[in-house]
Formats: structure tokens, sequence, C-alpha cells
């Protein structure tokens, strides 16, 4: 009998999304036998007080699943604090976790592509995080599946063997990257991951993600990714603490159960050039850039 991985949901004070995300969830093929842990973090301030308590309402009754467990936090941690925690709890348990915040919304097939990559590759040391999130490129000869070396936060699972290497010392970190390892770690300088490493020591950002990724690349490490992504981050919408509002990285989820993994575990070349140009072009022209800025001035 197969030991699936149990479920961290990660919940704060949008009700409305935990709905819709715990609504996608219950649909996936392996629901019913997964164990689910939801973390609910408490208020930061008594404006947040009612919608956590909306939200604390909402995860007493959950059904469709081998179990639920819900974790009322008694003080606000954080995002970073809350996923910190209930990760190192969870992989100490059962040796593996598989982690969702409260705005993502998955395919049927997401906890199975998850189960089957954390079977296949437990004793691959290399691989560190398997990714269900996946930007929409537009390269076509793109692998099922393929290796990667950033590891993104939406949707996303590990082993204790990796993340015993998760170090949040930001100052030990940074200590650690030269010229050709800041350009290596931000894709050819195409994504600000290194001005998010800045911005978290300088306290403008609170991202334990950014320090995952630094973890995963110092090592060595490779993550797991989709060609089509299998989740898709609605919360975009201005409504989080840690989001704004944007469409860049809208997706439309992948229906299909994934049947192809890498036997290499090398980074694909083809992927991560498809990726750099995503990135570096994701922005659009000036005239996309302008209407963006004023649909978010608007909005807010």
């Amino acid at each position: 009998m197969q030991n699936f991985a149990p479920v961290a949901l990660f919940v704060y004070n949008r009700p409305d999304h935990t709905l819709r995300t715990l609504n996608f969830l219950k649909k996936n093929e392996l629901a019913s036998e997964s164990r689910l842990f939801i973390f609910s973090d408490g208020n930061k301030n008594e404006r947040d007080a009612k919608k956590v308590e909306e939200v604390r309402d909402l995860i007493k009754n959950i059904d469709g699943f081998k179990s639920v467990e819900v974790i009322l936090q008694d003080r606000n941690l954080g995002l970073a604090n809350n996923i910190i925690f209930g990760v190192t709890d969870l992989v100490k348990k059962y040796g593996k976790v598989i982690v969702l915040e409260d705005d993502l919304i998955t395919s049927p097939f997401t906890l199975t592509y998850f189960n089957e990559a954390l079977n296949i590759y437990k004793d691959q040391s290399e691989v560190m995080h398997i990714g269900a999130y996946m930007y929409p490129l537009k390269e076509k000869n793109l692998p099922e599946t393929f290796f990667y070396r950033a590891a993104s936060s939406w949707g996303w699972a590990t082993w204790d063997r990796a993340w015993e290497n998760f170090n949040p010392d930001i100052d030990d970190l940074m200590r650690q990257f030269d010229a050709k390892k800041i350009k290596d770690f931000s894709i050819d300088h195409s994504m600000n991951f290194w001005k998010q490493m800045r911005e978290f020591k300088n306290g403008k950002n609170n991202s334990w993600a950014i320090r995952w990724y630094a973890s995963i690349f110092l090592k060595g490490g490779l993550t797991l990714n989709p060609a089509h992504s299998l989740v898709n981050n609605i919360g975009h919408d201005g409504s989080g603490v840690h989001s704004g509002i944007n469409d860049i990285y809208n997706v439309i989820i992948h229906p299909k159960r994934i049947e192809n993994f890498p036997t290499e575990i090398k980074e694909s070349e083809t992927a991560y050039l498809a990726i750099r140009h995503f990135l570096k072009n994701r922005k659009g022209s000036i005239f996309e850039r302008i209407k963006r800025y004023l649909k978010t001035k608007f909005a807010r």
C-alpha cells in the first residue's frame, strides 16, 4: 500500500480564496487518500481578525480527505514562519510533504504528480524540490517534465533529506555568492532573485521562498517541473498580503495526468532557455506595461 505524502495548506484571511482552493483540492484523484494539515495563522491586527475567524469557521468541518487536522496559531507568525514551522514539523513526522497556500487552485492530477515524483526521486539527493507551477511558455518542444534550477513556491513538495539543507540565515547565504553565482542564480539577470535576497536582508520582504531557492542553488540542487502548469495562482487580485494585481503569470491548468519523468538528473537546456526568454519578455511592450500599471492603479 502506497504511503501518500501529507498535504500542508497554509491559510490566513481570505475565506473566498481558501474555499476555492479546498474545492479544487478535493477534486484531486488522491484527495480521499491524503492527510490534510491546515495551518491557520493568527491575525496580525484587529482589521484582519474578522476575516481570520471567517477562514477558521470555514475549515472546521472539511471533508473529502483521509484525515484533516487544523493547526490554529495563537499569534501571527507571518507566512514565512508559518510555512517553515509547518514544513519542518511534517517532514520530521512523514519524511516528505506537499505544500499549498490559500490562493492556489489545482488540477485533479496535481497530488498524483507530486506523489509519483516524490517516490521516483526519493533517493536522488540532487533533486531537492518538486514544483507544480510553470510559466506560460511558448516553447512547443519541451519534455512533459524537466529539471531546472529555480524553485517555485506556488505548489511544491520536498523530502526531509532536502529540507534539512534549508538555511534561513540570509547573511550566511549571501556570503556564498560571487558575481558568477549571482548571474546564474538570477537566470542571466532575467529575474530579480538577487534583488529579493537584498530586500530580505534590508527588511523589505519576509520571503521564505527566496531563501529556500538560494539553499537549493548553493547545494547544486535541482527542481522538477511540468512543462504545463498543474496549479494556477488566483491571489493576484490585490487580496493577498504578498501579492499585487498582475496577470503576467496567469496560466490554464494542464488537464491531463503527467505520464513521463526524466531519467537523467540534469537541468534541461531547452527548458532553461524557454524560461529565460519568458522572464526577459514577460512585461511586454511599453504600451502593455502602461496598460497594466493603469489597471493596477485604478483597481486599488
